[in-house]
């Protein structure tokens, strides 16, 4: 995580009318040098060549940063001890006076972002010094953050010293690393070399186009060497891009492409990807060379093509005694994992109800590598009321939400005999009525007679 030196949004609650109008009056600098602190691990080497970890603090010193209004008044970074012992933190600090680190925005309002930031230091190159094994002096230093971007730092650290020297200038070793440090305690460093990329891990979709970033920039010291773009997955590897400088030629499999001016010119590596097919998922390693360094980035490629989705037929009408299959087709779609659901839904009804009487095909494999599978509901009327609908839903990892395509179950409907039937049977009914409400009639005015004849 990155270190508490920066108020996070100490102006973006401006409540005091006075000191909104002060800054006002005042307009802050555009730029603004700070320190950024981040909370680090240090991997070296212990007994027998296994590896050890210790608790180290990697300060990136005087960093420019845009002043947008929100950086606190503390900017500078106060080592807590000037003697620390073999298990105290170690300090690293990193001054880039010829190249600029990147990203230091993003390192900066890491906490204000709610983003989390890993940082490893370890061991980059060892040297002798008098005749004995020196510690190491060069250090690499790997930052990733949450949101995808990954840094890496060549840090060159103090020159190994002779036990001569080390009486002689009155140096004090670091207890953990046995290099000189500074008064406060701190193992001084440089930035010699930095690359970068903005992803880690990219998800497109079939026949588009996409950039893998990746840059670097290096001091006057050394020089660019070589850049080399593999392709890992299932455990094959190929090399898509190889550009060294003096070379005549490039090295470039087809679909690919390096600018190579904009590579020699302003550090930019990245590799543009054009019509993106399955067969292009994988892991892409972007590999920097110079005179003196290396370094790599790992983005991984994964496709992810949405499903199309029909349901036929689309409208359905009963006739009694007859079950009718829904077929749900679920087609285009990659990777492989994919989940289909049936529901039902009638007038009455308030919530659908989950169908469990399913079945389904063998999943499918086109020529373009994505899959098809097809999804069977069988409805009876003799176990269903109508009107009702029925909708086939389907969840895939590359939709943003599940899709969900209905039918429609339409009331039976009366054809043929069974109209007929019905129509003489309402015929029957009404006569009879009729007759009946006739010979009411007739009777009333007979029985009126009757009496009065009485009398």
């Amino acid at each position: 995580m990155a270190g508490g030196l920066v108020l996070c949004g100490a102006l973006a609650l401006c409540g005091a009318l006075a000191l909104c109008g002060a800054l006002a009056a005042e307009p802050a600098p555009p730029f603004r040098k700070v320190d950024i602190a981040l909370d680090c691990s240090y991997v070296g080497e212990a007994a027998r060549g296994s590896s050890s970890q210790h608790p180290a603090t990697l300060v990136l010193r005087d960093i420019s940063i845009r002043n947008d209004g929100n950086l606190g008044d503390e900017a500078e970074y106060k080592a807590p001890q000037e003697n620390p012992d073999f298990s105290s933190p170690i300090v690293f600090e990193a001054s880039a006076p010829s190249i600029s680190v990147p990203h230091t925005e993003s390192l900066l309002h890491a906490d204000c972002g709610g983003e989390e930031v890993s940082c490893e230091i370890s061991p980059y190159s060892f040297r002798k010094a008098g005749g004995r094994p020196c510690r190491p002096s060069w250090f690499m230093a790997t930052l990733q953050l949450s949101s995808g971007i990954s840094i890496a730092l060549v840090l060159r650290g103090p020159h190994c010293i002779s036990q001569k020297e080390e009486k002689e200038h009155n140096a004090t070793l670091h207890p953990k690393l046995g290099i000189p440090m500074s008064k406060e305690g701190t193992v001084l460093t440089t930035v010699e070399f930095q690359s970068s990329s903005r992803n880690t891990s990219l998800r497109v979709r079939l026949g588009s186009s996409v950039t893998l970033d990746c840059h670097f920039a290096l001091a006057p010291s050394s020089w660019f060497f070589s850049l080399e773009w593999r392709r890992q997955h299932r455990g094959s590897g190929r090399s898509l891009f190889q550009y060294q400088v003096g070379s005549t030629s490039v090295e470039a499999q087809p679909k690919v492409h390096v600018d190579v001016v904009e590579l020699l010119t302003s550090g930019d590596a990245s590799l543009s990807l054009e019509e993106v097919s399955v067969g292009d998922e994988g892991t892409y390693i972007c590999l920097l060379s110079t005179s003196l360094h290396q370094a790599q980035h790992i983005i991984q490629l994964q496709v992810a093509e949405p499903p199309r989705v029909h349901v036929i037929p689309a409208v359905v009408t009963f006739e009694r005694g007859v079950t009718t299959t829904l077929t749900c087709n679920v087609a285009g779609y990659y990777p492989l994992d994919v989940s289909v659901s049936w529901t039902q839904k009638t007038p009455k009804g308030e919530v659908e109800i989950s169908l469990s009487n399913t079945r389904f095909s063998s999943h499918r494999q086109s020529r373009d590598g994505t899959y098809s599978i097809s999804s069977y509901l069988s409805i009876s009327s003799a176990t269903v009321q109508a009107p009702a609908t029925y909708s086939c839903h389907v969840s895939h990892m590359a939709l943003a939400e599940p899709i969900s395509v209905s039918a429609r179950l339409k009331a039976p409907e009366q054809t043929g005999s069974e109209g007929l039937v019905g129509t003489f049977i309402a015929t029957v009914i009404f006569i009879v009525v009729l007759f009946i409400v006739l010979g009411r009639r007739a009777a009333k005015p007979n029985s009126e007679q009757l009496l009065k004849a009485s009398e």
